[in-house]
């Protein structure tokens, strides 16, 4: 598996998802301790009035009063919380401000940046925790006086929860987060890093390596937290300690004769909507300011420093699935010229892979750049899943979308001229239903045969998981993938 100079062997790579970096789905157990653990950072709670039967709603979606005159609850009627501790919360509004108390005792959403009266705790009916009151930091309850005019002036004192009183609410979940952020700050400071340094120490060990190198794999893409680069005290709340563990796997990856793709999955102030990209609510930040990207520079640049003398390192992604259109071409183009240079500064032969956007863009968008920079990549991820053109495909289906569409695909963005490319992501997981083992195994190889033209290799999602056909290890050992 040569470095840009020799001939190359193509990587056959395993994802070590949900270890470096949280993913609550991989290994849901990790946030069985969290205090309140219904009420972590992102998750959206609706709010409907028992007096008038209609949800609270930030009118214009925010920068104005909240009202209870909505029959029914999506954006503006969606509250996402930030969690201080793990009895108060702030309420962020579908405009970005926050739930408050102006000066006449009115509910309002109008402050960018959360403070006291900002603040506010949820106190569940022990019969029935759909039922909720709204405690402000005054010490009074919020309460429904018409449709147009919500306070928080109400006396708690008659301690009833009946369908007379203005200050109870319905509640519902409405989208939940299950990330780095979710579960450090769920944990808070004292809790947190005992979680995380035992669960970096035990779900990923070097027996792992040895498995993953005795079955015919050659390589690892190890996804990491733009924080690992402040370590061992980076900012709150996440914890230091990751690092320790990266070191890890480089000295198993070098015993073991396997290489390295590290790749910077959450990027600062997120390149994408959901918990993998560490985000605090779905809120995409990243890019949208010089200091972002120039953040994620110093990232790449640190990582890159640290292992380009271990001869296991072998490509740095710059970032993981940004997001079309929040995320623009002009920012990935700006930020991968950037961080390919960064890469460069410290290392002649790493390979520099380039994730295509998500969303609705151009899968040939960066074939000109990427072309005039040597050693660059570009990566695609495939799964025949997250769209309901999948939902009803029979089992014979997938395999011929896989055969036709997927190779048609990776066609369109492998030139010869151009960059290498990389399936870094997929999966033998589909819709259909009842599916047997055979029909598993030939889903499984199809793919493999597919994605084995790419002309960087491809990666598997995931090592290890719960769920049994997202888990190669457990694939591997139950026979339903043959490498």
């Amino acid at each position: 598996m040569e470095d840009l100079s020799g001939k190359r062997r193509r990587v056959k790579a395993v994802n070590l998802g949900g270890w470096l970096l949280t993913e609550g789905w991989i290994k849901p157990s990790l946030f069985d301790g969290i205090p309140n653990k219904d009420f972590l950072d992102g998750t959206g709670l609706q709010f409907k009035s028992v007096t008038v039967g209609k949800y609270l709603c930030a009118e214009l979606g925010g920068g104005n009063i909240i009202v209870a005159n909505r029959t029914a609850a999506s954006g503006w009627e969606t509250f996402k919380i930030w969690r201080t501790n793990s009895t108060t919360f702030n309420f962020r509004v579908f405009n970005k401000e926050f739930v408050g108390i102006d000066g006449s005792g009115n509910v309002v959403a109008v402050e960018s940046k959360p403070g006291l009266t900002e603040t506010f705790e949820i106190v569940r009916n022990s019969d029935d925790p759909s039922r909720v009151r709204i405690k402000s930091t005054n010490g009074f309850f919020l309460q429904v006086k018409t449709e147009e005019l919500v306070t928080a002036d109400r006396n708690g004192g008659n301690g009833g929860w009946g369908d007379d009183d203005p200050s109870v609410f319905i509640m519902k979940t409405s989208g939940r987060l299950e990330g780095e952020f979710q579960i450090t700050n769920g944990y808070g400071p004292i809790m947190a890093p005992q979680v995380m340094r035992e669960h970096w120490r035990t779900f990923i060990v070097e027996e792992d390596f040895r498995f993953i190198k005795s079955n015919g794999l050659n390589a690892v893409r190890i996804p990491v937290g733009w924080w690992i680069a402040s370590d061992p005290t980076p900012p709150k709340p996440y914890v230091g300690g990751s690092l320790h563990a990266l070191d890890n796997a480089f000295l198993w990856a070098r015993k073991y004769g396997l290489k390295v793709i590290i790749d910077l999955h959450a990027a600062p102030g997120s390149q994408n909507p959901w918990e993998h990209s560490a985000n605090r609510d779905g809120t995409i930040e990243w890019g949208k300011t010089d200091d972002t990207i120039q953040q994620t520079i110093e990232v790449i640049d640190f990582l890159t420093a640290r292992y380009a003398k271990n001869p296991s390192l072998f490509a740095v992604e710059l970032i993981n699935e940004p997001l079309a259109p929040e995320v623009t071409f002009d920012m990935v183009k700006k930020y991968y010229q950037a961080g390919y240079n960064a890469v460069r500064k410290h290392s002649s032969t790493a390979y520099v892979v380039m994730s295509n956007r998500l969303g609705p863009s151009d899968p040939t968008e960066l074939l000109t750049f990427a072309s005039g920079l040597k050693g660059s990549v570009i990566d695609v991820h495939y799964y025949n899943l997250f769209s309901d053109m999948f939902d009803n495909m029979s089992v014979q289906q997938n395999l011929d979308f896989v055969n036709t569409n997927r190779s048609a695909q990776l066609n369109t963005v492998t030139q010869s001229n151009g960059p290498l490319t990389f399936v870094g992501e997929w999966v033998a997981e589909w819709q259909v239903r009842d599916a047997t083992k055979e029909d598993y195994q030939k889903f499984a190889q199809a793919q493999l045969e597919v994605f084995g033209r790419a002309t960087f290799g491809w990666a598997y999602w995931t090592l290890k998981n719960v769920n049994n056909h997202w888990s190669m290890e457990w694939m591997i050992k139950n026979g339903y993938i043959k490498l």
